[in-house]
């Protein structure tokens, strides 16, 4: 499917041609015109979001499925539209409904419906719920991505201090490096993890 064109909605949802410049509007303004009923303001959205949560479902999803939730999720925008706040992040709002739908489809499939690489890496958490495990681990796994090439300092200091679960002495001993330059690798180890699990659209979409 091509993202820049809007996915077949059920009747109910009534697409017209923009008949203002919704591309002036940003996504506060946008998603207060869908509350209201205005149809071609999720054109606008799904314009803007749409590749981008398509590219992170693909994380998560075969990509035989990625349309069909992608589909779902903004159905689910537009009926709950009424229901966002202004002071939240738009993109973060979108990519928890969509976040939301891809669980359902995960639960829906059940064990058969997650990537193999979830299943072998399972550790325990989340474990009562296998969908929103593998939703968590691929987040995860785009966190420790954002850290650099494997091999580098800071996957290193990720390795042995967070997987390994090594003191800051044993990781100093073992990289040859002062402990307070690993305490330092390990502050930027956190911040560049919390820029993508706590912020996880910042640097896929919006405008």
């Amino acid at each position: 499917m091509p993202l820049t064109v809007l996915p077949k909605f059920p009747a109910s949802v009534n697409l017209l041609l923009p008949e203002r410049n919704r591309e002036a509007m940003d996504d506060d303004e946008l998603i207060a015109a869908m509350a209201d009923g205005d149809d071609t303001a999720l054109r606008e959205l799904f314009a803007r979001h749409a590749p981008w949560l398509a590219a992170r479902l693909r994380t998560i999803l075969p990509a035989a499925e990625v349309e069909d939730v992608l589909q779902e999720s903004f159905l689910a925008v537009w009926r709950g539209a009424r229901g966002y706040r202004p002071e939240g992040s738009p993109c973060g709002w979108l990519w928890g409904i969509t976040r939301r739908q891809a669980a359902l489809w995960l639960r829906r499939r059940g064990p058969d419906g997650l990537p193999l690489a979830v299943l072998a890496g399972q550790d325990g958490q989340h474990a009562g719920d296998p969908a929103e495990a593998a939703v968590f681990r691929a987040e995860l796994a785009e966190a420790v991505r954002a850290l650099g090439p494997e091999g580098s300092t800071t996957q290193e200091v990720w390795r042995l201090m967070y997987v390994e679960d090594r003191t800051v002495t044993e990781v100093a001993g073992l990289m040859g490096v002062p402990e307070g330059t690993v305490k330092s690798r390990a502050y930027r180890v956190r911040q560049l993890m919390r820029a993508v699990l706590r912020q996880p659209v910042r640097d896929g979409g919006g405008r």
